[in-house]
Formats: C-alpha cells, structure tokens, sequence
C-alpha cells in the first residue's frame, strides 16, 4: 500500500512541501531515500520505540520511504511524526482518509512524546498557501502556527493523540488566537525607558535623529559612561512594529529557534548585543545548513556592537555589504539564500586602550601612537558607513542626582512616528525605501538640495575633516532628517550645521 504524507523543508525563511511516500510491501528492509541527512536517518530508532510504547508496531515487510522532492537536502529530526503516520497509515493500522490534509511535524522521543521544532512560522504559511486544512505539531509550537489563520493548528503533546485524531476517536479543537488583539495589547512594551537616563541630552538628541532618520551611530566615550544604558533604550523610542514587520522577524527568529515555548508574535523591536568573540558565521548567518546570523535576528530592530575595535577585523568587515544593501546572501553549491538584514547599527567604543583618552578629569596613560593604533582597528569605510559619530562625557554628580524628571521614552517616540510619516509620505512612490537613511546617492541630489550658503559651511567642513564622498552624502542625508524632526520643508544651514557636528569624530579629528 502507497501512502502520501506531507512535512516541510525551510530554505533562508521561506518553506517548501516535502511529500513523504511510504510504500509497504512484500520483504524485510527498510529503505529512506530522497537526500535525508543522519538526524532524518536516526529517526527510524525513534519511531520504532515511540510506537512500540503506544503497542503499535513498525511493518515488519518491506518498507520504502522517498522523500521528495529528492534534490532538496532534508535535514533534522522534524520529520519523525511525518514518517511515522506515513508508516502507520501504509500498513494498515490507522485510517488513511485525513491523513492528506494535514501538514505533519513532529520530532519523537522514544516515550512517543513530541518535542518542539524550528522554522513553524514560514510552514504553517505555506502549508495555508499550498492549501492544507490544517497542521499537526508539537503542542509546544501551536501559538507560533496559530498566527496563521484559516488553517487549523493541532497541537498534540504524543503520538497516541495525533493518531487517535487521525482515526477519529479524539477530537481536538483547532488553536484560535487573535493575532491583532495580541499585537495591540502587546505593542511596545519595553522594560527600560528614557526617562531613567539623567544628563546626557546631547546623546538622547543624537539616539533621537537615529531613530527619526534609520541612521546607524556611534557613541565614544570612557567606561562607565551610560553609552550600553542608552543603547538599550534606543528601541522604546522607534516606531511601534507594523504587523508586516512583526511577522517578518518573527519568522527570521522562527527559523532560528529562537522563540522559546509557547510564545506567538514578537511585538517589540528586536534589540541584538553579540559578545565581542562572535565569528563572522554567527554575525552574518551561513553554516552547513545556512542559519540566520546577528544582524538577521536584529531585523527591523537594533544590532549593538559594543567595544567595536575588539570585535576580529574579518567580523566588522563582513558587514559592510549588509549595511548598504539590507540584506545577507549566503551562497553555496547548491543553492543561494537570502536572509534580510534591515537593521541600525548601534556601536559604542573607548577613545583608547585605557579609556579615558579627552577626559575631563583623568589623564590618559596611552604611550604615543597607541590611541591611532586602537583607532584603527576600525576600518574607514566601515566608519564611512555610520552616520552618526557622538562623544559620550560622564554624568556630573549634580546631574546624576538631579530631580528634574528626563523626558521619556513615549515623548520622544510621538516625534520620531511623526517624522517618519514624513518620510513615508516622501517615499510613496519607492516601496523599497521606508527612512531617509535607505535612500541611494541619486535620491539624496533630488531630495537633499541645500542653499549656497549651507553649500560653502559643507565645503568647508569637509575639507577640514577630510571626509569622503560617502560621508557628504551622510550629512546631507543626516540634516534633512533633522529638518523632519523640526517640521521643515527646506533643508536650512542650522539642520546642516548640526549634521556636521555629528562628523566631528571622523578619523582625522579623534587623534588629533
């Protein structure tokens, strides 16, 4: 008897049906075909015990399993309840008549319980486009799948209830949640806030344009300083996650396994601190089997790099590609996968090995040529690539100890939304650009015009900083977001003026 079951292989954040064939037949053996990895091949261990703790019996004929399409690798271990209906149904010991309307997935372990799976988002999406009526998993991914409407999620926590649901002799309510109320209610609720920062107005207005404008930034400064404390506010002040973007990372952190039990939507801006020790692998994505890196999983959201020039040379230099194009593509033999990479890069760093190299009130114990060697270790095209350079000084005791309320986090949000409607509005026509700082060189001639005068300060300033062509496209770049903030049509030379001021820290200036 030929039996078809159906699971799913993720590629990048995309899924592809995988038809499961199971043939039994006159014999002994036992074939898996159609490209199956070692975890897919150890499943037939699992399966044989799982079943033999429900007293149900792996077909003692021959039994051949194809998995295809064959020239897709299949890897892992989510297809062990997949086969093992397969296998069932094949041999007579389970009715065959629901078992092709379903997706099935499932890793077992040798008790017959099921364990959770990678990747549930992007399946249960294509299980509903390829027209499925429901999905069979793990009870443990079901909110994930539920997501997903018009399609009826089953979470079963054993075999024994996925095959007495099969067979009709246990009924189980398909999982409703209602995504949008989740979203809403859910939406923007960040543990730290802005308003738990005393002093530094200086930064919190550069952290302000970032968000307002989608520009990358650094912050330099002695340890100590709060650069770490303002880096993990800078999500409480972005935009609130459309319900586009939200299901866009929830589906990259999906994949990855990132999710943890039981958990559905991810409602706040993703927010990435990787160690300094992290490979280019783990920053980038790639593998054997390619995986989403770092700078995936801050999609829509913040990557913060902090001590940037302790991080390997090779590490920060892969990223400059992702930087300009929003994306990561991995290619190998086979085949090239595309993860996106749409995120702002928040770095902080010392101004030298001992840290307080233009300090106040400590002196620098650097000996001479020290700090430019500490400096560049930062290559300057990646420099080139972060609009925004800031120098953090530390808090003073009277500010620290200040009662004056910070202004919070919602405040600063309610101008940033409103400047980034006017990019929206500005960039009707480029689905692809959604914030000043994604906009190409071209666009920055038409959008970014300047008066003469704004033009000869621009002049000037360059040619003292010694900055490059991508940096004037930077500050042009920087002040018509500034321009935003302030309700401006026209860029005017205050706009450009504190543009530049955010150059300040370029290569030529900091050891000087």
């Amino acid at each position: 008897m030929l039996i078809k079951t159906f699971g799913s292989a993720v590629q990048g954040v995309n899924a592809y049906t995988i038809t499961v064939e199971v043939s039994v037949s006159a014999g002994t053996k036992y074939f898996l075909v159609g490209l199956p990895d070692n975890a897919v091949k150890e499943g037939e261990q699992r399966i044989e015990a799982a079943l033999k703790h429900y007293n149900y019996k792996r077909p003692r004929q021959k039994v051949v399993i194809n998995m295809a399409p064959a020239d897709i690798r299949k890897e892992g271990s989510a297809y062990d309840l997949t086969i093992a209906m397969g296998m069932l149904a094949a041999s007579g010991q389970i009715a065959t008549d629901k078992i092709s309307q379903y997706m099935i997935m499932g890793e077992l372990s040798l008790d017959g319980s099921l364990r959770p799976i990678k990747g549930v988002l992007p399946i249960a999406i294509q299980a509903r486009k390829e027209g499925f009526k429901g999905f069979i998993l793990p009870a443990q991914n079901a909110n994930e799948a539920a997501i997903v409407n018009n399609l009826d999620v089953i979470g079963v926590n054993n075999i024994k209830e996925a095959i007495d649901f099969l067979d009709g002799q246990l009924h189980i309510d398909p999982l409703e949640v209602n995504t949008r109320e989740i979203f809403q209610s859910q939406v923007d609720q960040y543990a730290a806030d802005f308003a738990d920062v005393q002093g530094q107005e200086n930064i919190k207005r550069a952290l302000e344009i970032a968000a307002a404008g989608g520009h990358n930034l650094i912050m330099i400064g002695p340890p100590g300083a709060g650069k770490t404390m303002l880096a993990k506010r800078l999500p409480s002040i972005l935009p609130p996650l459309s319900m586009h973007e939200a299901l866009e990372t929830t589906k990259i952190h999906s994949v990855a396994g990132k999710l943890g039990e039981a958990s559905s939507l991810l409602t706040t801006r993703p927010y990435r601190s990787p160690h300094h020790t992290i490979s280019d692998v783990a920053l980038v994505g790639g593998g054997g089997v390619p995986q989403p890196g770092e700078i995936s999983l801050s999609h829509n959201g913040v990557l913060f790099l902090d001590e940037l020039p302790e991080f390997k040379r090779t590490v920060l230099e892969v990223m400059r590609q992702p930087l300009e194009e929003r994306r990561v593509t991995i290619s190998r033999a086979k085949t090239t996968i595309d993860f996106p990479a749409n995120f702002m890069l928040v770095a902080s760093m010392n101004p030298c090995p001992c840290g307080f190299y233009n300090h106040p009130e400590k002196d620098c114990v650097c000996g001479p040529g020290v700090v430019q060697r500490y400096l560049n270790k930062v290559s300057g095209p990646l420099l080139d690539r972060i609009d925004l350079h800031v120098e953090v000084t530390p808090v003073t005791f009277d500010e620290m100890t200040a009662t004056r309320k910070s202004e919070d986090s919602t405040t600063v949000r309610e101008r940033v939304v409103k400047a980034r409607a006017v990019q929206q509005e500005r960039f009707t026509d480029f689905p692809q650009i959604h914030s000043n700082a994604m906009m190409p060189s071209q666009m920055v001639k038409d959008i970014c015009q300047i008066n003469d005068a704004g033009r000869a300060l621009l002049k000037t300033a360059m040619e003292r900083l010694g900055l490059s062509a991508r940096a004037y496209d930077r500050i042009l770049k920087v002040s018509r977001t500034i321009a935003d903030l302030a309700g401006s049509s026209d860029i005017k030379i205050e706009h450009l003026a504190e543009a530049i001021q955010y150059r300040s820290l370029d290569r030529e200036g900091w050891a000087a």
